[in-house]
């Protein structure tokens, strides 16, 4: 329910129509990916034009943003911050003229060498407007643009350049491009709509647009889409994959599908194994809405034990996750969820969540179900104990905001105040997801990451380079 946040979603749309409804869509339904700002940029035959503000889709862009936004081809982008500020001017698609003409760029994920890039590219002449990495890939985009006139040039010469994780939809002029990185730290698919072609973050968005899922971008690959087609230019050499598996957990819609694994079908099976490691004895098995719900369905399956929704969520009450004081998230808790009394009194309660990060969240609703009547407290989690903190795009930045980086398992229970706690393993998430280990970013359960980070363990070193 409180769960880390994630970066940003992406979509493109190119069509014989004016896509600006469509792209606004897209966003709508891909709105849990980014809640603070939203934007979207349009080419109208000669030049890009950009509607965005703070706030959800709804409040950033009106009714009269769409009106101004009249062409075939399009980008769109919802915005969490992790890198940069939670600032107006760090809203995208962010744009920049060419001497090829107009480009707009949204993006999603953390470019792991941003600070290094912006100290080299600062000392040759760049201004940076904005905090965000993003700045940097669209100025570089520039550049490569300005060097080459060729976009798939640009494309793979900025791509050289950057280091984590990136999922890209641009414009250049008229002409619509859809970017992953080589790892494929986040999702990024291609659906044919009646009279174009979507490139979005999750395939929810093709459905919801009544179109068909026609494949997902791979690692590394460009794909250059037309109202009519799409060319795929693959990535230059073979690479190791990373597939963020929080995307899995948490991040994404059930209803999606990502690099083949329908997300409900995972989580489902997440709960499943948590039965099988970690059983328990109780009455009943309930979800933390909304995120447990598919691993409660799962577990309570495998258990043999009834399954009820015993918390009722209030959907209109702020997110609990970034608010910097303690008491604050504590109150916004009590009031975005509300025991059903008649459900959890005098029972042994089983209770799923999708993760813990600070455990601030599940100390108080175990409290609270206790206050409502609750015999017993148990609490299981569908993602291991998170220990180390992402770069490539989660907003997890610290080892201090995480609770099992300086408590065992015991200790936490102790903590929350709950009966008995279990999480997932590593393996048996790995399992749930259907990937080989080494496809996965694994890296905030296991802390070893995929690319080089200062002071970090590579997944393929055996020794650590840093004290915990």
């Amino acid at each position: 329910m409180a769960g880390p946040k994630h970066s940003c979603g992406v979509v493109g749309i190119i069509a014989d129509y004016d896509v600006a409804p469509d792209v606004y869509t897209a966003l709508m339904i891909i709105q849990h990916r980014g809640q603070e700002s939203a934007g979207i940029s349009v080419f109208d035959g000669a030049s890009i034009n950009t509607e965005k503000g703070n706030g959800l889709v709804n409040v950033a862009l009106n009714k009269e943003d769409l009106q101004a936004l009249v062409g075939h081809s399009g980008v769109g982008h919802v915005r969490y911050s992790t890198t940069g500020a939670k600032s107006v001017v760090n809203a995208q698609p962010l744009t920049v003229t060419t001497n090829f003409g107009p480009v707009a760029v949204a993006h999603n994920g953390d470019i792991t060498n941003f600070p290094n890039l912006k100290e080299k590219y600062g000392k040759e002449g760049w201004t940076f407007l904005t905090d965000s990495d993003s700045e940097l890939i669209i100025k570089l985009l520039g550049k490569f643009m300005n060097q080459y006139n060729d976009p798939i040039k640009a494309l793979r010469a900025t791509m050289g350049e950057l280091d984590g994780s990136y999922a890209l939809t641009i414009l250049i002029n008229d002409r619509l491009f859809a970017v992953r990185d080589p790892y494929g730290f986040r999702p990024l698919c291609l659906g044919r709509l009646d009279g174009g072609y979507i490139a979005v973050s999750e395939s929810a968005a093709i459905d919801a647009l009544q179109g068909e899922f026609v494949r997902d971008i791979e690692p590394g690959e460009i794909c250059e889409i037309t109202k009519d087609t799409f060319k795929i230019y693959p990535a230059p050499a073979q690479h190791s994959k990373a597939f963020c598996m929080f995307e899995w957990v948490y991040f994404a819609r059930p209803d999606s599908v990502l690099d083949g694994r329908e997300v409900y079908h995972v989580r489902k099976r997440i709960g499943e194994i948590l039965a099988r490691e970690c059983p328990a004895d109780v009455d009943l098995v309930m979800p933390v809405p909304d995120s447990g719900r598919a691993h409660a369905i799962g577990y309570a399956q495998v258990a043999g034990v009834p399954y009820e929704e015993g918390f009722m969520k209030n959907r209109f009450a702020g997110r609990t996750f970034i608010m910097p004081d303690q008491k604050e998230r504590e109150n916004a808790v009590s009031m975005k969820m509300i025991p059903i009394k008649s459900t959890v009194a005098g029972k042994r309660i089983l209770i799923i969540d999708d993760s813990i990060v600070r455990g601030t969240t599940l100390k108080k609703l175990v409290a609270m179900l206790r206050k409502a009547g609750a015999k017993e407290v148990h609490v299981r989690v569908g993602s291991p104990p998170i220990i180390a903190p992402c770069y490539y795009g989660v907003d997890m930045k610290s080892r201090d905001q995480f609770i099992a980086t300086k408590h065992s398992v015991e200790e936490i229970r102790e903590i929350i105040g709950a009966d008995s706690l279990g999480y997932i393993s590593i393996e048996g998430l790995v399992e749930a997801i259907g990937f080989n280990a080494n496809d996965l970013c694994l890296a905030c359960v296991n802390g070893k990451y995929p690319t080089q980070i200062p002071g970090e363990i590579h997944r393929f070193q055996s020794t650590l380079t840093r004290d915990f």
